[in-house]
């Protein structure tokens, strides 16, 4: 009897995974508050521990909230860090390893904690005013930098009258003069300046070290005789204006002076200094006022001496930069063809790839991200993703010809589930020949003999990149019998800096025949038709939607969302209103009417036959909706079939909330499925 029990769970197991009508379950919109995944992995020096924030959703509170957990790299001893039901963040090792800094949320804010590996026990470190960032320990682990925002009063124009007792008079005004006043996802920015704060690590009061009205941004680094401290900053008078540059300081913990050790235009940030305290590895790009420069890795002696370029042979944009333990090389991530990999680079020169495949910390849809660190010993600790899962922690020892993933978070869920398989897709542009490169992803028990709609998703960006990574959005709407296209058009990174530069004063442009290229490539591989296209995107993806739908009548309906309609409107309502002129298009909006409007999709709207939804978060501030209300006003003087969808507590990024991730892709999927005449399963 006892051997019959293995044979009934395994198929208790097997069923689990389908419905009551046999069929496996697909991946549906519920599952996204089921979905976990791994960020900020931080390996001990030691090589032997990994502690990694793991996120989830709360169906309750619907938001992501992310703990510390901690797990040996052989995948043992997988196990929650401290006992509190809080927000941990910023993991960061003493010189040691003995103990660890994070940050975490109380009552009061979020502070600085400390957890002590051989007790298991932590304790609160800090009474801070303002949350901490940019975590660094001070070569002796005696004490602990960080950044931390001092406020500044706001502007008074005049001196109102006092109201009377009781009475209900609206609220004071609202001022800035200040260029940078607001952001997307934060609202408005109270007024302030991020500055240099030390804290001894067995606590006690924390000493502000920088002054002046500047921003002195992370991450920070000690000096090897723990004396100074390097940050990045911009401290010129005109720093307001001169936004995309940034340079590294030095400064004197014994008597405050601070030094610039570059001053080369445009940003040098990301710095980290050498274990031997001779070095300072850093990137940055020389500005020439375009639309993508790609960030090298540079190096300087730590006076700020000998500076040159390690990867100008690459071609890729580096971060997330990690010396080795001996300062022979840097580890750093970039991404090649829609895939964020691991590279080492040693000082003489020529870039070692060691890791493919980072990311997946990005649910909603397949972009770029994801983390990593480095042992004493060359051990890699990274986030792994595929198309089958959100970001696992994986190790990489240094002679490693195979990553470990040594967490499977969505097991329990994903194994459950079947998705829809993803195929990569090459096809040349009719533009100049170029390569471009594409990825289809199938309805789940895809059927070859059917005939499926096709689904176009534009990326956003437009300087950006989707890739083979897992991708929530699109999965669900495999599930939903879509056959789903998404492309890298010219303009998207991880090409090279020439590739993306194409978009510039021609945005959009080319890139819009790259789509439509990629349309063509689908229906002669027998997978798309023309009587059943549909297209999405959202931000830049909004707009290439809005631009397809003027420039053709081939698709069947049309989701378009959080666009920019107007590049003269949006240039001087979005958040980032200063960063735009001169990347994009020549000049200001006032400068060069006739150029913004040419690219405006709103100059096309009287072209459009296509039902359109127009789709925004109502608390957009990057492309506000008085963007999509331009296209919904104006195909509503048109009559043609629209509606207008706002999405209640959404910022830019709309999947923030995993309900509004839910009701962006429901909405999109029921205007689609109204104009859709084929039902293959």
């Amino acid at each position: 009897m006892r051997r019959i029990w293995p044979l009934v769970l395994t198929v208790l197991v097997f069923m689990i995974g389908k419905d009551l009508s046999g069929q496996e379950k697909h991946f549906e919109y519920l599952d996204v508050f089921d979905l976990q995944y791994a960020s900020d992995p931080q390996i001990r020096p030691q090589g032997d521990w990994v502690v990694y924030r793991r996120m989830r959703f709360d169906i309750l509170e619907d938001r992501a909230q992310g703990n510390l957990w901690m797990i040996r790299t052989d995948g043992t001893g997988h196990q929650k860090m401290t006992s509190r039901e809080v927000s941990e963040s910023s993991p960061t090792w003493s010189p040691d390893g003995q103990r660890l800094a994070f940050v975490s949320a109380t009552d009061e804010g979020s502070e600085i904690y400390l957890y002590w590996l051989d007790s298991g026990k932590f304790a609160r470190l800090t009474q801070l005013p303002s949350s901490p960032g940019s975590l660094s320990w001070s070569p002796d682990g005696r004490q602990l930098a960080f950044t931390m925002n001092v406020p500044e009063k706001a502007p008074v124009i005049v001196s109102l009258p006092p109201k009377p007792k009781n009475a209900k008079w609206a609220g004071p005004p609202r001022i800035t003069d200040r260029v940078y006043h607001e952001a997307d996802g934060r609202g408005y920015i109270p007024p302030g300046f991020s500055h240099l704060f030390v804290v001894s690590s067995e606590g006690g009061a924390a000493r502000q070290v920088s002054s002046g009205n500047y921003h002195h941004r992370g991450p920070v680094a000690w000096s090897s005789d723990g004396t100074a401290l390097y940050f990045t900053g911009n401290r010129t008078e005109d720093w307001e204006y001169d936004f995309r540059n940034s340079e590294i300081y030095r400064l004197s913990l014994n008597s405050g002076a601070i030094e610039a050790l570059t001053d080369s235009p445009g940003p040098d940030r990301g710095l980290v200094i050498s274990p031997d305290g001779k070095y300072i590895a850093y990137t940055g790009y020389t500005d020439r006022t375009q639309a993508h420069q790609t960030s090298e890795l540079r190096i300087m002696s730590a006076d700020g001496s000998g500076k040159r370029t390690l990867t100008a042979a690459l071609d890729r944009s580096v971060s997330g930069l990690a010396w080795d333990a001996k300062s022979k090389g840097v580890y750093f991530s970039y991404d090649d063809k829609g895939n964020t990999k691991i590279g080492y680079i040693p000082l003489s020169g020529g870039v070692q790839k060691r890791a493919d495949n980072v990311g997946g910390t990005s649910i909603g849809r397949p972009y770029g991200g994801g983390s990593f660190s480095v042992s004493a010993d060359g051990t890699l600790a990274y986030t792994f993703t595929r198309p089958e899962f959100p970001s696992d922690i994986a190790i990489a020892g240094p002679k490693d010809k195979v990553p470990r993933r040594i967490t499977e978070l969505n097991r329990g869920l994903l194994d459950q589930r079947k998705l829809g398989e993803v195929e990569e897709i090459w096809y040349t542009s009719t533009v100049d020949g170029r390569d471009i490169q594409g990825w289809i992803v199938y309805p789940p028990n895809y059927d070859a003999s059917k005939k499926y709609p096709l689904l176009v998703e534009n990326h956003g960006g437009p300087i950006l990149n989707y890739g083979d990574r897992f991708t929530a959005e699109i999965q669900l709407y495999a599930s939903a019998g879509y056959i789903v296209f998404y492309p890298n058009p010219r303009g998207s990174t991880s090409y090279g800096e020439e590739f993306a530069n194409l978009l510039y004063n021609n945005y959009p442009g080319d890139d819009y025949q790259d789509v439509m290229d990629g349309v063509d490539a689908c229906i002669a591989k027998g997978v798309a038709h023309e009587d059943q296209l549909f297209v999405t995107g959202g931000s830049a993806g909004g707009i290439m939607t809005a631009w397809m739908i003027g420039k053709n009548d081939r698709f069947e309906a049309a989701v378009v969302a959080k666009p920019v309609m107007n590049w003269i409107s949006k240039t001087l309502v979005a958040d980032n209103y200063f960063g735009y002129a001169n990347s994009r298009y020549p000049g200001q909006p006032w400068e060069n009417f006739e150029g913004y409007w040419k690219f405006s999709p709103l100059s096309l709207v009287g072209n459009i036959t296509t039902p359109t939804m127009v789709l925004v978060g109502m608390n957009d501030l990057r492309t506000p909706p008085s963007e999509a209300k331009q296209l919904y006003h104006a195909l509503k003087l048109r009559k043609i079939e629209t509606v207008l969808v706002e999405i209640p507590e959404a910022s830019h990024g709309i999947a923030n909330r995993p309900s509004n991730l839910i009701s962006k892709v429901a909405h999109t999927l029921a205007w689609m499925d109204k104009y859709r005449t084929t039902t293959p399963e």
